[in-house]
């Protein structure tokens, strides 16, 4: 019997704010700041407390929910969502559960298949819990908490089970991860767990309509996590059923040593968390007037950008892939393409061609991003225009930029400092060609004697006594008219 798999992720996202959730308190760098340093009596739990919604929280939400094109509730409410966690100070989370912030909506997603949508069944927010940290003592396993993280701003995205393949979680991890950078609400950042998967994973036989007993793989933190745990769950899920056994509905983890799920819990329902109105807070209202602003502050969405690249600047599927994988990436694209044109460079192809070769190979081999990158979009727009006038030569160009990073001075004061400028006089690249081919005469009697390859030998002789600085247009164009030429005199000897 085939099998299919029917999979839905609920994705949980740290929203970009300065303060959290329900309190003043700042959000910090886990990694960096002292622990239980920014608690305060609100998301500790101390009795007598009140929380107050984070207005900027809200609008972040708000402009998620647009992008899906969600549903958006003019009215929504908080609710007590009750468990008992070591780090969940007040012993119960605040979240939003029979009335959520937005329902409905859609993920475009791009596969070896072509272009479809993944439906969103809600967006909502919620606060983050604090963190344990698990310890091996002398006298013992302990745990520590640090509360740091506690109460801060959590949007929690939760799919329908559209997906079918590792490849369609895959596309739609990364088109989630991608649209959260560009509304500029989340870093993506999954090592420091700001970004956060779980997936709901069942199988049935292949053509069925019945939903098979899913199981939930929690706390899945970076893109190979998810798609291994994923994958490994659909072919363990297949071998139980194949062998005649059952599902249990569970709550898995992904033992990343192993490479296998491990079970932790069974599954909670609805019912298990006393789910109750938020006493403390009153409905969440979004008036026309305050959805409309934050509509106004959206940028342009991935894959608008994407089609956008294709028709104006008329990019290949792939290219257009890397340029807008990141808003600013495209951002530093699409201002080199108009400082190119200045520069006589009209083709975006070949701007996209050094940012996703050259570019992107120096940053990569310095750990930075584009917006780190030493060399401005104007000044890589600068150096083409040398290329394309034919000042210098394509080796010539890459060793500038590589300069270019390391001294950050501009191309214009590389090439002149060092004398770099492309030779394209016919007579003194005559000279060069005369002087290779009276120094290798072996070779020479090679190619009259019909080996042709030897005449990209003989190129690189003639680049190399130039010192690169030679146009290899012109130095070809010379170098095959000596050479057909004394092929001519040997055929007439």
């Amino acid at each position: 019997m085939e099998y299919e798999a029917v999979i839905g992720l609920e994705v949980h996202a740290e929203l970009l704010t300065r303060s959290k959730m329900f309190c003043s308190c700042p959000v910090v760098d886990l990694t960096e700041a002292e622990p239980n340093t920014a608690v305060c009596e609100v998301c500790a739990g101390m009795p007598g407390t009140l929380p107050v919604v984070n207005r900027r929280a809200v609008e972040y939400a708000l402009r998620v929910a647009l992008a899906l094109e969600c549903h958006i509730a003019r009215e929504s409410v908080f609710a007590r969502k009750n468990y008992f966690y070591p780090d969940l100070p007040k012993g119960y989370q605040i979240s939003q559960y029979e009335l959520p912030l937005a329902t409905g909506g859609r993920l475009p997603i791009r596969t070896s298949h072509g272009e479809r949508s993944v439906r969103i069944r809600r967006v909502h927010l919620e606060e983050d819990t604090g963190k344990l940290t698990h310890v091996e003592g002398p006298e013992g396993p302990y745990s520590l908490v640090d509360l740091n993280r506690a109460g801060v701003p959590l949007l929690e995205i939760v799919s329908e089970p559209d997906m079918h393949t590792v490849e369609e979680v895959r596309a739609y991890g990364r088109g989630l991860r991608q649209l959260l950078r560009y509304l500029g609400v989340n870093t993506g950042d999954m090592q420091k767990g700001l970004l956060r998967f779980e997936a709901n994973v069942s199988v049935r036989p292949k053509g069925s309509q019945e939903l098979g007993t899913r199981v939930e793989i929690k706390n899945l933190n970076s893109f190979k996590a998810l798609e291994e745990a994923v994958a490994f769950e659909i072919r363990r899920q297949i071998r139980v059923l194949e062998a005649g056994g059952r599902i249990e509905q569970e709550t898995l983890g992904w033992d990343e040593a192993r490479r296998v799920t491990v079970s932790q819990r069974g599954k909670e329902e609805a019912h298990d968390y006393r789910y109750f109105p938020e006493p403390d807070l009153p409905p969440l209202v979004v008036d026309d007037d305050w959805l409309e602003q934050v509509r106004a502050e959206m940028p342009e969405l991935p894959w608008e950008k994407f089609r956008r690249f294709q028709e104006v600047y008329g990019l290949p599927e792939y290219e257009t892939a890397l340029l807008t994988a990141d808003r600013p990436v495209a951002d530093y694209f699409e201002v080199a393409v108009q400082a190119a044109r200045k520069h006589g460079v009209r083709e975006p192809l070949r701007v996209a061609h050094w940012m996703t070769g050259e570019l992107f190979r120096l940053l990569n081999q310095r750990g930075l991003s584009i917006e780190e990158a030493p060399v401005p979009p104007e000044e890589l727009a600068a150096l083409l225009g040398f290329l394309q006038r034919g000042d210098i030569n394509k080796n010539t160009a890459q060793r500038v930029l590589a300069e270019m990073f390391e001294t950050g001075q501009r191309a214009q004061s590389i090439i002149e400092a060092r004398g770099l400028r492309q030779v394209s006089d016919e007579s003194r690249i005559h000279q060069w060609v005369e002087e290779v081919l009276q120094a290798h005469p072996d070779e020479v009697a090679k190619y009259v004697k019909g080996k042709e390859g030897v005449a990209n030998w003989l190129f690189g002789q003639v680049m190399r006594k130039a010192r690169g600085q030679a146009n290899p247009q012109v130095v070809r164009k010379i170098l095959m008219e000596r050479l057909q030429a004394l092929r001519r005199d040997q055929a007439n000897a």
